[in-house]
């Protein structure tokens, strides 16, 4: 399953009202430690299947959402169960620890 792609308009119906554990990422574009973890992303991603649903969040283009969530620095990764978010994860990490976390909360 590939990275998707959310904003303030549809991060509700993609995100709170999935039904399976959704990871976010809030990024942005000119954040090196963000492109660093993109790739990793994409392969937990596709290691990972249906069982977690991945998704970026640029905070530019959708400030209201990372906001909501006091997103104070990026990359911030957040994974939210039922509507509610279950766990929080700033800064890079190595991909063996980003699965770990990944793993433990869903």
């Amino acid at each position: 399953m590939a990275v998707g792609k959310v904003s303030d308009a549809n991060f509700e119906a993609e995100v709170l009202k999935a039904t399976g554990p959704v990871v976010v990422d809030f990024w942005a574009e000119w954040c090196g430690p963000c492109r660093m973890i993109g790739p990793v992303l994409d392969e937990i991603s596709g290691a990972m299947g249906d069982k977690v649903k991945i998704v970026k969040l640029n905070v530019d283009e959708s400030p209201k959402t990372a906001s909501k969530y006091g997103v104070m620095s990026i990359p911030t990764l957040m994974i939210f169960k039922g509507g509610e978010l279950a766990s929080r994860q700033v800064g890079a990490a190595p991909k063996q620890k980003l699965e770990q976390w990944i793993t433990a909360t869903v």
